[in-house]
Parts: C-alpha cells; sequence; structure tokens
C-alpha cells in the first residue's frame, strides 16, 4: 500500500497503482474460525449486542458451532446476556473463551476483569490492541460461525476489526427512528469504505405487539427501513418486536431461551 498522508484506504476511488497491503491478522493455532460476521450500528442504544445474542443463538440451535467475540470492550454486555459471570481461563493453548448453556463459545474484556462492574477506561490502541488479542490468543477450536459485537459508530475499534479480523459481511441494526437513514448509510459506507461485504439489515424494535390483541403499535413511528435499505440495495433481513417478555429473561442471562422467531429469517440468509 502507497504510504501516501493521502490514503483513504478506499482502493476503489484511487488511481493509484499501489499494491494494497494485506492487514488481516492470522488465526491462532488452536483456531479454525470458518466465517466473521460483524454487527454494527452507526449509533448506541439500538440493541446491537440483543441482535448479536439472537442471531448466535439461533445459529447455534441449528446445530453450527458457534462463537461471539464481544468488540465492544467499553461496554461489554454480551456475558451478562448468557448468564456467564466467572472469570476465562486458560491452558497451555492459550486463553480459552467461556462456554453458554448451549455450546456458544464467548469471550468478553468483562470475562477478565475482577468485578463485572470494573470500568474499562482505556484509550482507542490499547482497546485495538484487546480486540486483536482476542482473535490470535483465544484458543477457538473450531467455529462456523463467529458474530463479533462492535461497538457503536465508526472509530478505532470497528476500524481495527474491519482491517484486522477477515469479516465475511457486517449486519446493520437500527432502529425505526427519523434518524435511521443517516445511521444506516454511515454504517454502510464505512463497510464499503473498507471493501467488507454488507449483508443486510435487522431493524430493531421495530413495534410493540400488544400482548391481548396483537395488534402491532408503531411505538417509535412507521417504519422507513424497507426504503432505506432498496436505496442502497442491500435486504432487510428481520424486524423485530418490542416483546415484554424479552427484557427479564436477558437480565436474567436466559437470552438463548428468548421466543423471537423473527430472528429465523436473518439467519435463513446468513447461513445460505
Amino acid at each position: 500500500m502507497s504510504e501516501s498522508h493521502g490514503c483513504s484506504g478506499n482502493c476503489s476511488t484511487c488511481s493509484s497503482k499501489c499494491e494494497k497491503e494485506d492487514l488481516h491478522i492470522p488465526q491462532g493455532n488452536f483456531s479454525n474460525v470458518k466465517k466473521v460476521i460483524a454487527v454494527v450500528s452507526g449509533k448506541g442504544g439500538v440493541g446491537k449486542s440483543l441482535v448479536t445474542s439472537l442471531l448466535a443463538a439461533e445459529t447455534r440451535r441449528r446445530g453450527a458451532e458457534t462463537a461471539v467475540l464481544d468488540a465492544d470492550v467499553t461496554g461489554p454486555s454480551i456475558p451478562r446476556s448468557f448468564g456467564i459471570f466467572a472469570r476465562a481461563e486458560a491452558d497451555e493453548r492459550g486463553l480459552l473463551p467461556s462456554i453458554s448453556q448451549s455450546g456458544i463459545k464467548i469471550m468478553s474484556v468483562n470475562l477478565l476483569l475482577e468485578r463485572e462492574d470494573q470500568p474499562v477506561v482505556w484509550r482507542g490502541p490499547v482497546i485495538s490492541g484487546v480486540i486483536k488479542q482476542f482473535w490470535q490468543e483465544v484458543a477457538w477450536d473450531d467455529v462456523d460461525y463467529m458474530f463479533v459485537d462492535m461497538p457503536p459508530g465508526t472509530g478505532d475499534v470497528p476500524l481495527t476489526v474491519f482491517q484486522s479480523l477477515p469479516i465475511d459481511g457486517i449486519v446493520i441494526v437500527t432502529t425505526p427512528q427519523d434518524l435511521v437513514t443517516m445511521i444506516v448509510k454511515k454504517a454502510y459506507n464505512m463497510a464499503k469504505l473498507m471493501n467488507v461485504p454488507v449483508l443486510g439489515i435487522v431493524e430493531n424494535m421495530s413495534y410493540l405487539e400488544c400482548p391481548d390483541c396483537g395488534k402491532k403499535i408503531s411505538v417509535f413511528g412507521e417504519s422507513s427501513v424497507d426504503e432505506v435499505a432498496a436505496s442502497i440495495g442491500v435486504p432487510v433481513l428481520a424486524k423485530l418486536p418490542i416483546r415484554s417478555s424479552a427484557a427479564p429473561q436477558i437480565d436474567h442471562g436466559d437470552v438463548e431461551a428468548v421466543d423471537m422467531p423473527e430472528i429465523k429469517a436473518a439467519v435463513d440468509i446468513l447461513m445460505k
């Protein structure tokens, strides 16, 4: 790759004849990860970690060896969702992922801290280094699908993940609000800049389902996700409702038991 200070990393718009450097770091000797899918969002608070957990749970339910790499280092919530509180262990091969009730392999910074409420006050380069270590120094063994729970936005950590890990594609998570177009397109444009395929969009909190009559109520206004998806040429993978029964299950670390059949259509596409 050219060392020009003006290089954006987007070779599709560059007229230079330089060779692109492959920045991907290799897997560890005790890992065989076949497919890596990053779950991203343009802003926080849209339920990205929930969608990551649901995708992993449904993929595992279908018999695939599944893992979650929690790259949201400063706001990790994956272990609690799966009811994992014990610290991660290690052996002669390296750091070992924790295993959920159904057999999902999980690694998160919260599994390395003395207390789960201990803040992670680290600068970007340190956080990026931790992500690289999770990829290369954890003994993942055989994994068919690894889901990477990304931090929101387009900063240091997403850039590190896109450059360092062999991402096969991303899933963009959003909600039905007026900012949806800007939020989705930020994530979409970053993926395109890094030459990473966009697999589709999951709209979370799409509607509230009345527990008595089943009527769908658009709490956050009418969705425009279909129009936004069409404008960038990607599919809507799922529209997930607000389901009151899900919150206590997640709070008690039982996300694998959440009844969210709407996620099945998304996994159908991701596992093709």
